[in-house]
């Protein structure tokens, strides 16, 4: 196999084929004599681009019986915690259509009613890597709803865009789960949905454990970015448009606990970041000055045409990532909220409105995994002081993701 330089340090020129591309190409044989229900979105194609709910409707020997719609949708046609509606049914398909995405955390997890007829579920859905991302949540709901219904549960892998060797961050603590963190995960884990499943699986109590069946990507190497898989981009969900969005999105995501735009509105969603009350050169040189490895940062104006300071001239700075393999987002993202914060001022505040289903605990505190940023924020405390916390976290979090890893690094 044929090696070069890529996003993510080594990248073979080969293309991957998915849990979905595997399950194509022998018919969906694990799946036949099963009436099966799908959790899927836009990212839910093969190579050629036919929707998984396409494939299932048309193939032989097995039956669809349910489409099962995660924030954003089926077809990805919601916003960002924009409620999903259910109980229509597939324009393409005709299958009736259950939403996982509510006005209440109950409304995330199927009901048995859903369920009901059902001898499988099949998850597959692009995730990006990093804790903030709901579908791996939504995933881990489903499998506890299939334990204790008695069905299967089948995830047809695929890639982490950001690679699956480097981990990075703090911990999620008790008082601070939600569905933006519902397990102990650095921000940055390193791991692909199959092998997040394998992990949730083993923590979930005896009753709600399912019976497993992840069905790993051929060909991928996990010390690989996004270009070296030749799989096609497709953005899993409305803010997601780019591999670049997702590169920066463990460290960027952050921002949403604040007053400042994360880019929402604009064509470029968080690698963009600032407000009005920003001043974007003496921004630009603060986190220029913390010389973060593989980074730099360009002064700018933006105009947000939705959400946070909409049609409002905002200051700031656009990321740009020179240096994939040397570059730490959750650091990065940390950085950028501690300056925010001081030149800000009292201009600068935490988001204080409800956010993924939680009015008692300040959104920052949700992302971040505990008061730690807040609080150092107050305190005057730096980037790397808080970095030097995260070492043992993630030291820890590799020991424990080791067990649950399927795909090895140079060995696809």
């Amino acid at each position: 196999m044929v090696f070069a330089m890529g996003e993510t340090g080594a990248s073979a020129v080969t293309s991957v084929r998915t849990g979905l591309d595997v399950c194509v190409a022998d018919g969906f044989a694990r799946l036949k004599g099963l009436r099966v229900g799908a959790i899927c979105n836009p990212t839910s194609v093969d190579r050629n681009f036919r929707h998984l709910a396409d494939l299932l409707a048309a193939a032989e020997g097995l039956s669809l019986g349910a489409l099962f719609g995660p924030e954003h949708g089926v077809r990805g046609t919601a916003q960002d915690m924009v409620a999903v509606e259910g109980g229509a049914r597939d324009p393409r398909t005709g299958v009736v259509v259950h939403s996982l995405y509510g006005p209440t955390f109950d409304s995330l997890m199927p009901t048995p009613e859903m369920l009901e007829g059902l001898d499988a579920l099949v998850f597959d859905i692009q995730d990006v890597g990093a804790r903030y991302y709901t579908y791996v949540y939504t995933m881990a709901l489903c499998m506890r709803a299939a334990g204790r219904a008695g069905l299967a549960f089948f995830v047809l892998d695929r890639p982490n865009p950001l690679g699956g060797v480097e981990v990075e961050g703090n911990r999620v603590e008790e008082p601070y789960r939600s569905f933006v963190g519902m397990y102990d995960l650095p921000a940055r884990h390193g791991m692909t949905a199959g092998e997040l499943a394998r992990l949730f699986n083993e923590l979930h109590p005896p009753k709600e454990r399912c019976e497993l069946h992840v069905i790993p990507c051929e060909g991928w190497d996990r010390r690989v970015g996004w270009a070296a898989t030749g799989l096609p981009w497709i953005p899993p969900s409305p803010n997601m448009p780019t591999p670049d969005t997702a590169l920066v999105y463990p460290g960027m995501c952050l921002v949403e606990g604040t007053n400042l735009s994360e880019g929402r509105g604009t064509t470029r969603p968080f690698e963009l970041f600032g407000a009005p009350f920003l001043d974007p050169w003496e921004l630009a040189e603060a986190l220029g000055s913390e010389d973060l490895p593989g980074v730099r940062f360009r002064p700018c104006h933006f105009e947000p045409m939705f959400q946070k300071h909409a049609k409002t001239i905002c200051g700031g700075v656009m990321l740009h990532v020179d240096d994939p393999q040397a570059f730490r987002p959750f650091r990065t993202g940390v950085a950028c909220i501690l300056w925010a914060h001081r030149l800000g001022g009292e201009a600068f505040a935490w988001r204080t409105e409800t956010y993924e289903y939680r009015d008692d605990v300040p959104a920052i505190d949700l992302l971040y995994g505990s008061p730690g940023l807040r609080e150092a924020a107050a305190a005057g405390r730096s980037v790397a002081e808080l970095a030097a916390e995260w070492e043992p976290v993630e030291s820890r979090f590799r020991e424990i993701r080791a067990q649950h890893l399927l795909y090895e690094e140079g060995r696809p």
